[in-house]
């Protein structure tokens, strides 16, 4: 296997040009199609962009001349399917399209490396994060969270009493927390892994949306839960065979007392 510092390094290429490509785009006109439109509604869902194909392709591209040997699992391109599940790459060009398109300014480009199932390297290019500046967080199995080259220091305000999570479908309501959304798995998962959120929980996620920001979450020391079957365990390997349909119902990732209790507040409501 290639050395796990040279796929960081490579990943982190590949969200450095997405990046510049997004930021490019924003506020400019480009052509949307949408995935999903509801029957008998005019509610549309799953956005595409052409930025997001464009940046696909061009990973693609780069990852067929650097690693020709690699399997690639992309959310717009692709079929889904893996020759050999040893080595893959899993990028979502886009993550958040729904607040790109609209002139939302949280979003992501997301890129992971899997080798057996296991997330051993990732890059995340986010369009704001600990430092109120776009740029790359990256990590590597046994590595620590970067931010640009630059090693993070978990983000912990003095004084704060009540942090903050993510949740899709909970409110503030009798948690230790405010509950926020983003719109972007990707960019929660960097969140979680810099202490800017203290918890993050996911439903129906697709193994392309969670590959890269687990490798931070992972290095960052944080726990990352997931149901099966109606109990919770450590989740360390993502099936890519299942790339093109959720792969996991419910995941809970970040500080573990968090975690707990967030897993309480869900059993109590079963």
């Amino acid at each position: 296997m290639e050395s796990l510092v040279e796929l960081e390094s490579f990943a982190v290429e590949m969200a450095r040009l997405a990046g510049r490509d997004i930021e490019a785009a924003f506020g400019r006109a480009i052509d949307i199609r949408y995935k999903q439109q509801l029957p008998n509604s005019r509610s549309f869902r799953q956005p595409v962009s052409e930025l997001d194909l464009r940046i696909e392709t061009m990973m693609r591209s780069m990852l067929a001349e650097r690693f020709p040997d690699h399997n690639v699992v992309g959310e717009e391109l692709g079929d889904g399917s893996v020759r050999d599940a040893r080595m893959v790459w899993l990028i979502d060009p886009l993550d958040g399209t729904d607040n790109f398109v609209n002139g939302f300014p949280l979003f992501c480009a997301s890129i992971g490396v899997l080798h057996d199932g296991r997330p051993v390297a990732g890059a995340l290019w986010c369009s704001i994060g600990h430092l109120l500046r776009p740029g790359v967080y990256h990590a590597r199995e046994g590595g620590p969270v970067m931010f640009e080259g630059e090693r993070v220091t978990s983000f912990q305000a003095s004084g704060v009493r009540r942090r903050v999570g993510a949740d899709p479908k909970l409110t503030s309501d009798g948690l230790p927390w405010a509950v926020r959304k983003t719109g972007s798995t990707a960019l929660e998962c960097a969140f979680v892994a810099t202490g800017l959120l203290q918890v993050a929980r996911f439903t129906n996620r697709n193994a392309w949306d969670l590959a890269g920001g687990l490798v931070l979450v992972k290095a960052a020391g944080l726990d990352i839960l997931q149901n099966s079957g109606g109990a919770w365990s450590p989740l360390t390997r993502l099936s890519v065979f299942e790339a093109v349909a959720p792969v996991h119902q419910h995941i809970i990732i970040g500080e573990a007392p968090a975690v707990a209790h967030l897993i309480q507040v869900l059993e109590s409501m079963d």
